[in-house]
């Protein structure tokens, strides 16, 4: 018994003397906890900028129809003999060139022009104008590749570079950080979950990459907000999740599979809500119901609200947009609604949202 009580004694004090010594290191060294910046922030970002930058390309056009020629307004500088139209990301080393639709839209003959001076021909594998993505390929040896990151796990404050070709002046880098996560309804594109940075996106960025410090591949630029056509730290990319699925379907099909209801909708407010006499302050509201479409099938109208799909609550319009558009064609759905103050519940079969053109 003794020597059991001894055995206890000898095992506090010694837990005791660990949490003292662990507290005396966490005072003096705070950087040691879980989540804390482990050092100073590095001096230079040149080893993230050398991983990456060989894949950020140049596309330039010399042809292109005159009704698209407002996308490039301001990036009509000659380079390699053609009109520079934006930039683009080697994704692949298959020779898979991801850019944004907006970039290439209206050019007839594309080439992609590479840091080491290289210039190829690019084919057009497809575009998604709903993303505003493209993808295009080019046919060159030891082409560069660029590691793909995860935009999941992005937080607001952590550090990223654009590269691209701003104003035509040749590639260039910018720094910045995250400054908002899951941006939309900005008009930009009907699914738009944008990651937002300051770090400088300007004319001739669009189509190139947005990197984090370890040198991957978080994003494409697409976008930036301003009042006088330049930079005003407010830029907007497009997640690489996304891009991925998108590049995966351009591969497979040519084009992108989504699913479809032929609504329009808007998100209900609180007041709206509460107006309408529903039982909980939420939903959307039907606009417009496609005349033909699996919504207009099966009996959905204009004013409908609903509340609830799959029973599970529907709170905003672009996350109920993008809950259809990821399930398969083919596939029954139950939403939950309510008209004139009467609660309904119908089952729609989902069809292949059309592209812009075939709509």
């Amino acid at each position: 018994m003794s020597r059991l009580i001894t055995a206890i004694k000898f095992v506090l004090q010694s837990a005791t003397v660990g949490l003292a010594a662990a507290f005396v290191a966490v005072y003096l060294f705070p950087d040691l906890l879980p989540g804390r910046a482990t050092g100073p922030a590095p001096s230079s970002y040149a080893d993230a900028v050398i991983s990456t930058a060989p894949a950020v390309v140049n596309l330039i056009s010399a042809d292109r129809n005159d009704q698209q020629m407002a996308w490039a307004h301001s990036e009509q500088v000659a380079a390699v003999g053609g009109e520079s139209l934006g930039s683009g990301v080697i994704i692949d080393p298959a020779g898979y060139v991801i850019t944004n639709d907006h970039v290439i839209a209206g050019a007839r003959a594309i080439d992609v022009v590479l840091t080491d001076g290289r210039v190829a021909p690019a084919s057009l594998v497809g575009t998604d104008p709903d993303t505003d993505l493209a993808l295009l390929k080019i046919e060159l040896d030891g082409l560069p590749r660029i590691r793909l990151g995860r935009s999941d796990t992005l937080q607001v404050g952590d550090v990223v570079l654009a590269i691209g070709n701003p104003f035509s002046i040749g590639q260039t880098v910018t720094q910045g950080i995250v400054s908002g996560t899951r941006r939309g309804q900005l008009g930009l594109s009907p699914f738009e979950n944008f990651i937002q940075t300051d770090a400088a996106i300007n004319l001739g960025n669009s189509g190139g990459a947005l990197v984090n410090a370890g040198g991957e591949l978080v994003g494409i630029n697409t976008a930036f907000f301003s009042r006088r056509l330049d930079s005003e730290g407010i830029g907007f990319a497009i997640p690489v999740n996304l891009v991925r699925g998108v590049m995966g379907d351009l591969i497979e099909h040519g084009r992108v599979i989504r699913g479809w209801l032929g609504v329009g909708t808007e998100t209900l407010t609180p007041e709206q809500a509460r107006s309408l006499g529903l039982a909980d302050p939420f939903g959307i509201i039907l606009t417009s119901v496609q005349a033909g479409s699996p919504a207009d099938l099966a009996g959905l109208r204009p004013a409908d609200v609903i509340t609830h799909i799959n029973d599970q609550p529907v709170v905003v319009w672009q996350d109920a947009l993008r809950q259809v558009a990821r399930m398969t064609p083919g596939t029954t759905i139950g939403l939950t609604g309510s008209r004139l103050g009467e609660t309904f519940r119908v089952s729609v079969e989902v069809a292949e949202r059309p592209s812009p053109g075939r709509q």
